[in-house]
C-alpha cells in the first residue's frame, strides 16, 4: 500500500511539474518570408529582441522562396495549414483569410496614423469591417528618375531641380536633351515599358483615372498630355526604341542603357538603387530626382510588401503583440535604414541608411521624401485590384501609337474597351 501511495504521489508530480513547464513554456508562432537581400536577417535581429523582452512568445521565421510565396502560401492559407504571419506582395490572394488586429493591438489609431490610408484598404473586401486592420507595409517602392549628373556638368547645363522646387516634365525633357546634344549622348531621356511606370507621370500631368462613381476614365487631358509626351520622344529619337517598341512585347528596362552612359534621364523607381551601386561603380555620378510636377502635383507609384496575419492562427493576441512591436517607429525605422527600404509609415522622420555609398544614401532619401507625395489616385491603382487591367493595355496601346499602329484616338478608345471588357469579366468570374 505504501509503494502504491508513493507511486500515485510520484505521478502527481510528474503530472503538476509537466502542467507547469507547459504554463511556462512560450507560445510559439511562425512566419513565412522571403528575401530580396539581407531584411531576412535584420527580421530575426530584431525579432531576437522582441523575445528577449517578451519571453512568452517565440518567433520561428521559415524562409522560402519568392516562388513559393507566390504558389504554394495561398494553397496553404485557404486549406488552414498557413502560419501565423507572412510577408506578401499579391494581397488579393488571401483577401478573406486575414486576421483583423484592430481588436488585439495596444493603439489601432496609430495604425490608421501611420500609412495611407489606401494601402491599409487594398486587403479588405467589400465584407470586411471598413476599419479592418489586416496587416501593414513593411517595404515601399517609389517609380521616380534618375540623372546622369556627370552628363549635365560637362554639358553645362544647369541640374534643374538643383534652383527650381517644382520642374516639369517638359522642363526635364528640355533640358535632358540639352545635355545629350552637348556630350553627343546617343539619347536624352527615357521611361520603363511599363503601365506602372507611365501612371505617375500622367497623374502628375492631371490625368484622373477613378470617378467618385466607381468608374474608370482614360481619355482626360492629363493623361493625353504625357502620352503625347512619350511618343514625341519616339518621334525626336530623344528615346532608344529599343525599350517600347523591340522588346517583343515583354518587359525591357531603360536600365542598361543609363548604366552604359548612353542616357540622360533614366524613369524607372527605387528598386534600381542596388544595381546602380553595383554596375555604375565609379563610372558617372548618378542621382535620384524628385518626380516632376504637373497639374496633378507631384507623384510617382507606390508598390512593396505588406506583412499580415491570418485569422487561422491560435494566438491573435500574441500575433498582435509581435506584429505591434514590429510597426512601431523605433522598430520599423532601424528596418528601413538596415535593409536599405523605402518606408510606407508616414512617420519615421529623418533616415540615415546604412549604406558605404554616397548616391545610395541621397537617393534613398529622395525617393523616402516622394512617400507624402504620391497622391491618392496612385494608391487607389496600385491596391485597388485593378492595377494589371488598367496598366497593360496602356502599355500595350500606347507602344502601338509609337509604332504606328493605332492614332492616339484609336489607342485611347481601345484602352477604355479593354479596360471595361477586364473589370466586367473580373466582376463576373
Amino acid at each position: 500500500m505504501k509503494k502504491l501511495l508513493t507511486l500515485v504521489t510520484l505521478l502527481a508530480l510528474i503530472v503538476l511539474a509537466t502542467s507547469v513547464a507547459a504554463q511556462d513554456a512560450p507560445v510559439e508562432l511562425r512566419i513565412t518570408w522571403y528575401d530580396d537581400g539581407s531584411e531576412g536577417a535584420v527580421l530575426r535581429d530584431l525579432l531576437d529582441r522582441f523575445e528577449a523582452e517578451n519571453p512568452d512568445i517565440k518567433v520561428i521565421v521559415d524562409t522560402v522562396a519568392y516562388q513559393s510565396i507566390l504558389e504554394q502560401l495561398p494553397l496553404q492559407v485557404e486549406a488552414g495549414e498557413g502560419p501565423d504571419m507572412a510577408r506578401v506582395t499579391n494581397f488579393d490572394a488571401y483577401k478573406g483569410f486575414y486576421l483583423d488586429l484592430r481588436p488585439h493591438v495596444a493603439d489601432a489609431a496609430y495604425w490608421d496614423a501611420s500609412f495611407a490610408p489606401s494601402v491599409l484598404a487594398a486587403l479588405r473586401t467589400a465584407d470586411d469591417p471598413a476599419d479592418a486592420l489586416f496587416g501593414f507595409p513593411n517595404q515601399f517602392t517609389v517609380t521616380g528618375p534618375y540623372i546622369n549628373r556627370t552628363l549635365f556638368e560637362q554639358a553645362g547645363v544647369e541640374v534643374p531641380s538643383d534652383t527650381m522646387d517644382a520642374v516639369t516634365w517638359e522642363e526635364w525633357t528640355a533640358a535632358a536633351q540639352a545635355v545629350a546634344e552637348a556630350t553627343e549622348t546617343q539619347y536624352a531621356i527615357a521611361m520603363d515599358r511599363s503601365g506602372h511606370r507611365f501612371a505617375g507621370p500622367a497623374f502628375s500631368q492631371g490625368a484622373m483615372l477613378f470617378n467618385d462613381d466607381g468608374s474608370i476614365t482614360i481619355d482626360t487631358p492629363g493623361f493625353r498630355s504625357m502620352a503625347d509626351l512619350l511618343v514625341r520622344w519616339h518621334q525626336e529619337s530623344l528615346t532608344p526604341a529599343d525599350v517600347w517598341v523591340g522588346a517583343g512585347g515583354t518587359y525591357s528596362p531603360g536600365l542598361p542603357f543609363f548604366v552604359n552612359g548612353q542616357l540622360v534621364m533614366y524613369m524607372s523607381g527605387s528598386w534600381q538603387i542596388g544595381a546602380l551601386v553595383r554596375d555604375v561603380g565609379d563610372a558617372f555620378d548618378w542621382q535620384a530626382v524628385p518626380n516632376p510636377t504637373g497639374p496633378g502635383g507631384s507623384t510617382g507609384m507606390p508598390g512593396g510588401t505588406m506583412m499580415v496575419a491570418f485569422a487561422e492562427t491560435e494566438h491573435p493576441a500574441e500575433v498582435a503583440r509581435v506584429m505591434d512591436y514590429l510597426v512601431q517607429v523605433d522598430t520599423l525605422k532601424e528596418f528601413t535604414e538596415r535593409t536599405l527600404f523605402i518606408p510606407a509609415h508616414l512617420g519615421l522622420g529623418e533616415l540615415n541608411f546604412q549604406t558605404d555609398s554616397a548616391a545610395a544614401q541621397a537617393a534613398l532619401v529622395t525617393f523616402a521624401n516622394e512617400v507624402p507625395k504620391l497622391s491618392e489616385q496612385a494608391y487607389q491603382l496600385q491596391f485597388g485590384g485593378q492595377a494589371f487591367a488598367i496598366n497593360n493595355p496602356i502599355r500595350d496601346r500606347l507602344t502601338q501609337v509609337i509604332t504606328g499602329e493605332l492614332t492616339m484616338d484609336d489607342a485611347v478608345a481601345r484602352i477604355q474597351q479593354d479596360v471595361d471588357d477586364a473589370l466586367a469579366a473580373a466582376a463576373s468570374s
